[in-house]
């Protein structure tokens, strides 16, 4: 898709296939410039259009009036708008426009203020959801039956002169998230038996062919062995698929060919790309959702993907451990204890808790780096979803400074996290009389007890840990992968060069 601005003085006299223009719902008015022609219009219809926030009505035929038709895109009420009104209204502007077959939009909402948010970081939300609302998934379908194509190609903010550059820049900006947040729910998407771990490699090999800045190492099972890493082979175990451990390094700062890292950041994904539960079997019903359980690969994936594209420099590191977990005769069993690449042993309790246990491999790996800080992402926990539901990721973190920090990062982009406690007192309930520690903590506090045995591995460094099980896709007629946390990492991410 491609983003352009216009002077916003003369939003009719531009040619478009479609001009969108939001009106608020106490006032049935707009406050975009330039087009109070279409005021009287508004004013005629109060009686069927309502503004509330989303709806649209179509105007045909106006006078002096160059597109084709004008869209009246509702924004609610004009005190409480705010950037999930922004979403809401760019989410039905691209329906409508993708529905109607548009191919060339013109915009007006852009203009329409929210307290403490600029128009260029409004438009930077604004491009992101018209991107996203172009994705489509479509790999799995007879060519017959396959979703239409998204049609909608261009879009033209109409923007006051001393605003165009900015908007104009923010707007790609916007555009790289979505395409990383897009490809995020590509993968998170498809079956387990096209997403498997070998896929997730190509994936990462095909990041470092497309973008120069991306290096990529994938290791196979007798480099893993090498590293001493039986916390993950553990769940690997049971599988067919050969379990990969992928290694994605970005050189926005130093350089790719000077080919060393300055303590980057480290984002590390849970790449379980289907979760049996292994002989802790899962129930049957739900199952099938469990191909999302590689959610947290699929974000830091999406998430270097987009800090490739936008050029930030900056040095980040990705590290994915790619398996499925699986019951069989060589599965791990209740019981078994096995030794994780930091030399502490851990007693299975359950293999359905096996998320855990190739992170914690993974963020002793992550120790190498010298890392500025790391972030871990899993669909680590079902209690995560009891305690939070389906808008907010869980957070935890040993360091106050760095949870606040990505807090403010989710509230700019409506990808929000809550706070979760980390006390000590809860690592009493991960003591077992046969091994260093044990793989749960029993039934309360799972959510808790999880990134209480993840804290045990990520040492010194300073970490967080990003539990995403109730955030990662959603359930019912519109099933489907979200792509979070791709939006939060992302700005977070631009955050820390503001601050260095």
């Amino acid at each position: 898709m491609q983003f352009n601005t216009k002077l916003s003085t003369k939003p009719l006299e531009f040619n478009t296939h479609a001009l969108f223009v939001g009106v608020y719902k106490d006032a049935l008015n707009t406050n975009a410039q330039g087009i109070e022609a279409i005021g009287e219009h508004i004013i005629a219809l109060k009686g069927e259009f309502k503004a509330n926030i989303g709806e649209t009505l179509v105007l045909r035929n106006l006078s002096g009036i160059k597109a084709k038709r004008v869209v009246l895109v509702g924004l609610g009420d004009q005190a409480n708008y705010n950037i999930n009104s922004l979403q809401k209204a760019y989410e039905s502007v691209s329906r409508y426009a993708n529905a109607a077959s548009l191919e060339k939009i013109a915009d007006t909402i852009i203009q329409e203020s929210i307290e403490g948010v600029s128009m260029a970081e409004r438009a930077k939300l604004a491009a992101r959801y018209l991107e996203l609302g172009n994705y489509r998934y479509d790999t799995s379908f007879s060519k017959a039956h396959k979703p239409s194509a998204p049609t909608l190609s261009q879009v033209t903010f109409m923007v006051p002169r001393d605003e165009a550059e900015t908007v104009q820049q923010a707007a790609q900006m916007g555009q790289a998230v979505a395409l990383g947040q897009n490809f995020a729910k590509q993968l998170a998407n498809l079956p387990g038996n096209y997403a498997t771990p070998s896929y997730l490699a190509q994936q990462a090999l095909a990041l470092g062919k497309t973008y120069k800045s991306i290096k990529v190492e994938v290791l196979k099972r007798k480099q893993i062995e090498a590293l001493n890493m039986g916390a993950f082979l553990s769940v690997a175990a049971g599988s067919e698929q050969e379990p990969r451990f992928l290694v994605l390094k970005y050189f926005g700062k130093s350089g790719a060919k000077a080919n060393k890292l300055k303590h980057p950041y480290v984002l590390v994904g849970k790449g379980v790309t289907f979760d049996s539960g292994g002989i802790s079997l899962k129930p049957g019903l739900g199952m099938d959702e469990m191909k999302f359980d590689m959610g947290g690969a699929a974000s830091v994936l999406g998430t270097i993907k987009a800090v490739a594209e936008m050029k930030l420099p900056i040095d980040l590191v990705v590290l994915v451990p790619a398996t499925e977990n699986m019951p069989s005769g060589r599965a791990t069993k209740p019981g078994d204890v096995v030794t994780s690449m930091s030399g502490l042993t851990i007693e299975v309790l359950n293999t359905d808790a096996e998320g855990r246990l190739i992170l914690c491999d993974a963020l002793t790996y992550a120790k190498q780096f010298k890392p500025k800080l790391v972030i871990d992402v899993a669909t680590l926990t079902g209690a995560c979803v009891i305690a939070l539901g389906n808008e907010l990721s869980g957070l935890y973190a040993n360091d106050d400074a760095l949870a606040q920090e990505l807090l403010a990062a989710g509230k700019a982009t409506s990808d929000r996290a809550w706070h979760m406690p980390l006390e000590e007192s809860y690592h009493e309930l991960l003591k077992s009389n046969f091994a260093d520690l044990q793989n749960i903590g029993g039934p309360a506090g799972g959510s808790i007890t999880a990134a209480c045995f993840l804290s045990k591995f990520a040492t010194d460094y300073t970490w967080a840990h990003l539990d995403i099980a109730g955030t990662a896709w959603t359930k019912g007629s519109q099933k489907g992968a979200t792509g979070r946390p791709v939006p939060l990492l992302v700005q977070f991410l631009e955050n820390q060069l503001k601050s260095e």
